[in-house]
């Protein structure tokens, strides 16, 4: 199978789910090929999972006075912030026959490629069930997937650099949590790659994007212009909307 790969770009946060949702149409319907894209997010924004409620998980308010972007998922999971400058984001939209049929193994498939990147930097990395990967036993990628009539979508983060203070602010976290203790917490846990060397967000990016395309049939492509107009309706139709966004 041949995969196309869409190199890095960096969209807001309703292009960036909107472009997923029209390929897991498209690939569906045969008229998009299996695809694996990278993105950053311009401006910075937080995503929420499906079944969350935007008001409880993110603090709307300091979201607009700050200008960052605040959009719901189709898939599951947390709320999670996506620093503009500071990670990498993939996603991944293929035959759901081309993994394996487990939850938790299929992970593990789509997320060796990121072991192997971090590996190339000299990082050493491991799956963490059900969906994350650790180094040194710090959370430095997160993953969420869905799964629609034989399609499958992945798409993850990798963490370049952390600001925990940021994050906080624009989540819903209360004051008590965020202190000294809780920041110190937090970074008990979760790591970048910039906590491992002095390593250019360009370099993170090469090195992942030779280990996903290692071992897969590729070539470099762009979007259509179909893909670009209905991306656009949906953007503007569904995940800029407040119906969409609010709508637990």
């Amino acid at each position: 199978m041949k995969w196309r790969i869409v190199g890095l770009e960096a969209h807001d946060a309703y292009f960036n789910m909107a472009i997923d949702e029209v390929l897991l149409e498209r690939v569906k319907d045969r008229l998009s090929p299996p695809t694996i894209r990278f993105y950053r997010w311009s401006p910075s924004a937080v995503s929420i999972g499906r079944f969350q409620s935007m008001e409880e998980e993110v603090n709307v308010e300091r979201c607009r006075e700050l200008g960052v972007d605040y959009v719901r998922r189709i898939t599951g999971g947390g709320a999670v912030y996506h620093d503009g400058r500071g990670e990498i984001t993939y996603s991944l939209i293929g035959p759901e026959s081309e993994f394996p049929k487990g939850i938790r193994e299929s992970y593990m498939e789509i997320c060796k490629p990121i072991i192997e990147g971090l590996r190339l930097l000299g990082i050493d990395s491991e799956f963490a069930p059900i969906n994350d990967i650790v180094a040194n036993g710090k959370k430095i990628s997160g993953n969420a997937q869905t799964r629609r009539e034989g399609v499958l979508l992945q798409h993850g983060t990798i963490l370049y650099s952390l600001d925990i203070q940021k994050m906080f602010s624009l989540l819903n976290v209360s004051k008590e949590k965020i202190s000294d203790k809780m920041i110190k917490n937090v970074e008990e846990r979760v790591t970048s790659v910039s906590a491992f060397g002095n390593f250019s967000l360009n370099r993170l990016y090469g090195a992942l994007l030779e280990s996903f395309m290692k071992n897969r049939e590729c070539e470099f492509g762009m979007w259509s212009r179909d893909e670009l107009e209905l991306t656009e309706k949906l953007r503007i139709g569904i995940y800029g909307t407040r119906k969409w966004n609010f709508s637990r």
